[in-house]
């Protein structure tokens, strides 16, 4: 999650917009819309469900996590490419998009089942929580609760770049059999921790909404929608493998 701009989401800044063929600076074609866009984020949902759900039949039928790992690979690995292919080439998200959401359900379906193994009903709790957490912040946007400010704007960005920072660092010592046991412990500080991870990935939500709006607003072009709800995928993983790590913390400690 690199690039961090107006929105900390890096597929979603405000830096996109500029010179875009078919916004208001140019072209007379379709442009952005809330709802063309919410219809998008619905698709890439169903096509990130399905192929979760076909991860996790897999699952079922051996109640082994380990003939979903492949699965979990390709998935983590693909939606990558397919991630960094439409942050760069926005024009082809019509088509990246999709299949970004069908590689990211591949990994999220294989991640599930492995948490499913140590905890079982961790996944469906972790989902529940990621949609409630969404629908919340958005009634508390769309009712002027939470306003995006500059101020607000900045400390998202500023805490997601550090929380990025950290894992890339994290990656990196893991390597040198480096480990932080505190921080990703069950114990106090590692619950908090994680809390307060998890509140900063929702408050992202809260400005890929406002990228939404400002996008219809600007007169963004069509592709654009899905775009838009691209990026907002891509936090709603973020935010739901949090909400998996948190889980598992607290039930470790049962």
């Amino acid at each position: 999650m690199a690039q961090l701009m107006r929105t900390s989401n890096p597929a979603l800044n405000e830096k996109v917009f500029r010179g875009l063929p078919g916004s208001t600076y140019g072209s007379m074609g379709e442009t952005m819309t809330l709802q063309g866009t919410v219809n998008k984020t619905g698709i890439l949902l169903l096509c990130a469900m399905a192929t979760a759900a076909w991860t996790w039949h897999l699952f079922m039928q051996s109640h082994s996590a380990a003939v979903v790992v492949p699965m979990l690979w390709i998935g983590t690995i693909g939606g990558l490419v397919f991630a960094l292919v439409t942050t760069f080439k926005k024009e082809w998200s019509p088509v990246t998009a999709p299949i970004y959401a069908l590689l990211e359900g591949l990994a999220l379906g294989g991640i599930s089942a492995v948490f499913e193994v140590r905890f079982p009903g961790i996944a469906i709790e972790a989902v529940s929580l990621t949609f409630g957490t969404m629908l919340v912040l958005l009634m508390a946007y769309k009712s002027g609760m939470i306003r995006v400010t500059q101020k607000f704007r900045l400390g998202v960005i500023a805490a997601t770049g550090a929380i990025m920072l950290f894992y890339v660092l994290e990656m990196v010592l893991s390597f040198f059999h480096i480990q932080f046991a505190t921080i990703n412990g069950s114990g106090p500080i590692g619950i908090g921790i994680s809390l307060v991870i998890v509140g900063i990935a929702a408050l992202n939500l809260v400005l890929d909404f406002d990228f939404i709006e400002t996008g219809a607003r600007m007169g963004a072009p069509k592709y654009m929608e899905w775009y838009g709800a691209f990026g907002l995928m891509v936090t709603l993983v973020w935010l739901y493998l949090e909400l998996l790590r948190l889980l598992s913390k607290f039930k470790s400690r049962d």
